[in-house]
Parts: C-alpha cells; structure tokens; sequence
C-alpha cells in the first residue's frame, strides 16, 4: 500500500482483509480516510465498504482480534462499527441511493463499489483502497479525485445539481471542507450551492448547525463564512449575522462592515484557541449592532448598548439553531456582555473600583475575555493597534495587580443573606436583597476592606439607618 498508514492501521486493514476473504465479500477503504491520507491529515476512523452485508462483515473482524471488540450494529442502516483502542472502523455495503426532491432519506438498494462510489458527494471523497488478495493496496480512482486533491479543487462525481438536489446538506459539506483543507470549489459547483440554497431549508437545524461547528472550528473559519455568505446559504440558516453585512454613509460618515469585521476577529481568535464557544462569542460579540445603529449628527454612527442587547438575542439565536441551552450559552452570553469592558478601561485614571467590578463579572472567564478583546482589535492601522495591545497589558497587569490584592475573582460577599435574616429576624425580602447589594458595592467601589469585620460593621451602620432591630 503505498498510502503512509501507521502500523497499528496496516494490522487492523490486515485483519479486515482476511475475514472478508473468508467471507469471499471484497471489501475496500473509502471516502475520508483516503483522502486524508494523501494530504497528511491526522485519521482516527475509517470507512470500509463490502459488496455484500456489513454488519456479517463486521461481526467477522470481531472474531479476528482478542480481546473481541464489541460490535455495535444499525439493522435498518445496513452498517456497524468496531472499536480498536481509539481507532474506530465502520462497515457498510456497497448500495446505490435515490431521492425524493423533499426528502435526503434516500431509497436504499445493495450495489456495486462502482454504485457507492457514484452516489459520494466528491470526488475526494470517492476514493478507494482495494483489501482483496488479488489488488491489495490498489487505489481505486474513477473520478480523478487524486488530481482534484493535487489541485485543491472540490467537485461532485455528478451533475453538481442532482447531487446537491438529492442531499442539500452536501452543499454545507462543500463549503465545510473548503474550510478545512483551504481547497477551492470548482465554479461550476458554487454555481450549483447558489441555485440550490433555498433547499437547505429540508435539512434538520441539528445537521446545520453540525457543520456550521465544524465550519467554525477550521483554522481559518472566515474562508467557511465568506462562501455561507457569497452562496446565499447564510442568508436562510443564520440571516442575524447577514444583518451585520453592508457599510451605510450619511454627510460622508460611514461605519465600517461588521460582518467582515466580525469575520476578521473569528479568524483572529481562531489563531489563539480552539474553544468552540469562544469563537461563537467571536462571531455574536457584535451581533447587536444592526438593531442599535444610529446616525447622530454631531457623533456620526453610533451601537449604544449593542453588548447588552446582544447578549439578550444569544438565547434566542442559541435556541433557533439548536446549540445548548446551559452553561455554555451562559459563557457565550457573558462575554458578548462584557466585550466592550477592558477596552473602557484602557483610559487613564481607571479606579481599582472599576478594575474589581470586572474581575467579579467576570470571574474565571476574565482571562477568555481579554483573548477575545484582543481579537476585536482589527485596524489596519498598526500604530493604532500597537497603542491597543499595550494598552490591554496595562490592563492585564492591573487585574493581576487587584486580584492579588483584593481576591474578588469569583468572590462573595462575607456577609449572606441568611446571615442578614438570621441577625434582624427577616424574612426572603426586598430589604434583605437591597442590604446585601449595599454591602457588595460598597467593597467593591473600595469604601470598606473586603472581610468579615469590616462588612459586619458597615451592615449594622446601614441597619441602624433603615431602623431595623437585633434579634438574633
């Protein structure tokens, strides 16, 4: 074989090899996993492809390895899956698909390899690795996807129409792997997503929103956005962020354009983490900004307030597009919020009030925070950037400066509610809440130290003011 596969994978395809010539069923390695290997890229499963039925197959390789890895099975998909330590090796049979035009549930009849290859999305994708006695290691190439890899192009086997029109979540995929691998797609294909895009509109927001992750978690998500954009795509599954799109000039003020802007702090971003709900907060931070834009004559274009608003609209977008409804939508949400924070503090005579309040917003996540600040900063002027960046490490330095001091992060007030009911004899109240918050900002603006004493002594001060009485 002259593909490059570890060693651990050659005795497994071996293993494979000889249970499906025990089952006189020829088998191959499809799709993915070949593709992969010719570009380099890092595979920790492979697709196996039978003429013949897979999960028998599968059940056989099982027999061929000790322990036996367990085989799990889909009857009405026809397919199975193995576990081998962390590689994973799923079983099919060949098949040949039709569509309906409302529907990518395809009719499924058992086929030739010719039929599977056929019914693939690309032609990177229609690669295969023969594990038969008599070609073994050959690689099957009916559709020049071996050029196409070398060229970086994507492009569909078929007419691109009838392959996006049998499954419109294929025109994602293009674009997904446009992405991933920096390849280009064939004009003739674009052409096709652009005429198709309205039938995104029969695939399940679950799968949608599937590939728009892994969209977002390639290494430059904006080449991935510009194309959902250009396609017409973004418009019908996400059309909140086209909203950011266009500049508008009155008297000669413009603003700039926020969805490429937006675009601009993704991919930054994207250069300094991995954390998927980072680079949503990326792509949301300024997701407010069409509904809060104003022309005020003397001040030109202003979004007062879009971080407040924003961060209402994140449970609404996270809902419509089925991301989670929990802590992860909570992060996102707070770092829209708090985005425009660090860069207010970056002006001169910022109290330690003010550095304090932020660590307590912020908490653990200040550090998240300050990664997507600097994200946002997309001039391309680079003194005005330079001036920005030191100025965020002056800020940095001041948090690090406050929290040593004064330990807010993730702080409490030493004084509790139950404590203030316990003391004054109190209910669950309003006066209860209300002497609680004084406490908190009256440590945060610095006025009393941050410990037990000196709250105890200002509560006592403001209950003697609002004439409450001992009793505890």
């Amino acid at each position: 074989m002259d593909i490059k596969c570890t060693e651990k994978e050659l005795f497994i395809f071996k293993k494979i090899a000889h249970a499906a010539e025990a089952l006189t069923m020829p088998c191959y390695i499809v799709g993915g996993f070949v593709r992969d290997k010719i570009i380099g890229r890092n595979t920790k499963d492979a697709d196996i492809t039978c003429v013949g039925d897979g999960i028998l197959l599968a059940n056989k390789v099982s027999e061929y390895f000790d322990p036996k890895p367990a085989v799990n099975f889909f009857k009405n998909f026809g397919t199975a899956q193995i576990r081998i330590d962390d590689f994973e090796i799923e079983f099919v049979g060949a098949r040949k698909e039709s569509y309906r035009y409302d529907s990518r549930k395809p009719a499924v009849e058992i086929g030739t390899l010719e039929d599977d290859q056929l019914r693939r999305d690309f032609t990177i994708n229609a690669l295969g690795i023969s594990l038969n006695k008599k070609d073994y290691g050959k690689l099957i190439d009916p559709f020049d996807g071996l050029n196409d890899l070398k060229k970086k192009i994507i492009r569909t086997p078929l007419d691109p129409l009838q392959t996006f029109s049998d499954d419109p979540l294929r025109m994602m995929r293009a674009i997904r792997f446009a992405s991933q691998l920096h390849f280009s797609i064939q004009p003739k294909v674009f052409d096709a997503i652009i005429a198709d895009a309205h039938r995104i509109k029969i695939i399940s927001q679950e799968r949608i929103t599937e590939e728009l992750n892994k969209i977002i978690l390639s290494s430059r998500p904006s080449i991935g956005f510009d194309l959902l954009y250009k396609s017409g795509l973004l418009q019908i599954i996400f059309p909140q962020m086209v909203a950011l799109a266009g500049a508008e000039y009155i008297d000669g003020k413009g603003h700039k354009d926020n969805f490429y802007h937006t675009l601009q702090v993704l991919d930054n971003i994207s250069a300094n983490t991995n954390d998927l709900w980072l680079r949503w907060a990326a792509i949301l931070h300024d997701i407010a900004k069409p509904v809060t834009k104003k022309f005020e004559k003397d001040h030109g274009w202003t979004f007062h307030g879009h971080e407040v608003v924003g961060g209402r609209m994140v449970p609404k977008i996270f809902t419509k597009l089925k991301l989670p409804q929990n802590e992860k939508m909570r992060f996102v949400r707070k770092m829209v919020e708090l985005h425009l924070r660090p860069i207010s503090l970056t002006k001169e005579n910022i109290t330690d009030s003010a550095i304090r309040r932020l660590l307590f917003d912020a908490g653990d996540d200040i550090d998240s925070l300050m990664i997507l600040c600097n994200a946002d900063i997309t001039s391309k002027n680079q003194k005005k950037v330079k001036k920005y960046l030191d100025n965020f490490e002056l800020v940095r330095a001041r948090l690090q400066d406050v929290e040593e001091k004064d330990r807010i992060r993730n702080w409490q007030p030493p004084i509790t509610g139950e404590m203030i009911m316990e003391k004054f004899g109190l209910p669950p109240s309003k006066i209860v809440g209300d002497l609680k918050n004084a406490i908190r900002e009256a440590i945060l603006d610095g006025d009393i130290a941050n410990n037990y004493e000196a709250a105890f002594e200002f509560m006592m001060q403001k209950a003697k003011e609002l004439e409450l009485k001992v009793t505890g």
